[in-house]
C-alpha cells in the first residue's frame, strides 16, 4: 500500500511529512497548532489530539503505515512553523528525548526581527525562568533561571527588519524569542515579547528549518530540512546562502 507524503486530518488540512524512518517521523508543522496533552480541550487546534484521533480512526495516512502511536519529541510554539519530530513508539520517544536533553540535536531556525543588529554574529546566554506575573511568558532570571544558550547570525537586512539565523544549544520555552528581545531585536509580530500592534494577517516571524543528529539506533547521521522560500519571501527577503 503506497504511503502518502503528508498527513491528512479529518478537517482536510494536509501536513507535509519531511522525513520518516522506523522510529520517527518529521513533519512541517503549520502555524496555529498547539503542542499540549491530549486531554487539554481548551482549543480545537491541539495537534496531539488531532493526530491521535486520526490514527484511532485508521485514516489512510496512518493505516498505510500501520501506525498506532505518534507523539511529539520536542516542542514548537503554537505560532512557530517548521520541523517537528514525532516518535512512533514510547521507546523512541524516550531515546530521542534524551538526544534533545543531552544537547545532541543541532537545531536551526530562521527569525525575522525588528531593527538592524550591529554585530553580525553574537551569542546570548541569559538564564530563563517562567514569569510569575504573566502566565505563559518567560523572563530573564540570573539567579533562579535555567541555563540557556543561543547563537545568532545576521543573514540579510531590508528596511527596518533583519533575517537572522538562530542556533539554540538548549531548548527552553520561548528561548529564541526572549534572547532576541533581550538583544534589542524582538521577533516581528511577537505578542509576548515585542511592542508592535498585531493584525490578523501578521504572523510570528519564526520557523524551524533544520534538524541534524546521529540516529541512536543505527548510528547514521540524519539531516532534516524544511522549505524556506515561502517563509523568507513572506517577509520580503531574498533566499540567503545558509
Amino acid at each position: 500500500m503506497p504511503k502518502p507524503n503528508h498527513i491528512e486530518l479529518p478537517t482536510g488540512e494536509r501536513i507535509p511529512i519531511l522525513y520518516e524512518d522506523r522510529s520517527v517521523m518529521a513533519i512541517d508543522k503549520p502555524r496555529g497548532w498547539m503542542l499540549v496533552p491530549f486531554s487539554w480541550q481548551n482549543t480545537d487546534r491541539n495537534l496531539n489530539a488531532a493526530l491521535t484521533s486520526s490514527i484511532a480512526a485508521r485514516d489512510f495516512w496512518a493505516k498505510s503505515r500501520n501506525l498506532k502511536y505518534l507523539r511529539f519529541v520536542h516542542r514548537l510554539d503554537a505560532d512557530t512553523s517548521g520541523i517537528l519530530l514525532l516518535a512512533k513508539s514510547p521507546g523512541a520517544l524516550d531515546t530521542f528525548g534524551d538526544l534533545f536533553e543531552g544537547r545532541r540535536m543541532e537545531k536551526t531556525y530562521l527569525a525575522v526581527v525588528c531593527g538592524l543588529p550591529e554585530p553580525r554574529e553574537w551569542v546570548c546566554r541569559l538564564k530563563l525562568a517562567p514569569d510569575p506575573m504573566s502566565r505563559g511568558r518567560m523572563k530573564v532570571d540570573a539567579r533562579h533561571g535555567k541555563e540557556a544558550e543561543t547563537h545568532f547570525r545576521v543573514l540579510q537586512s531590508k528596511g527596518n527588519t533583519t533575517l537572522v539565523e538562530a542556533h539554540p544549544v538548549t531548548g527552553r520555552t520561548h528561548q529564541i524569542r526572549v534572547h532576541l528581545a533581550q538583544s534589542g531585536h524582538p521577533v516581528v509580530w511577537d505578542e509576548y515579547y515585542g511592542s508592535q500592534p498585531i493584525k490578523d494577517d501578521e504572523h510570528l516571524g519564526l520557523r524551524a528549518v533544520r534538524l541534524c543528529y546521529v540516529d541512536p539506533f543505527v548510528r547514521r547521521r540524519v539531516e532534516i530540512r524544511a522549505p524556506m522560500t515561502e517563509f523568507i519571501r513572506e517577509y520580503g527577503f531574498d533566499m540567503p546562502k545558509l
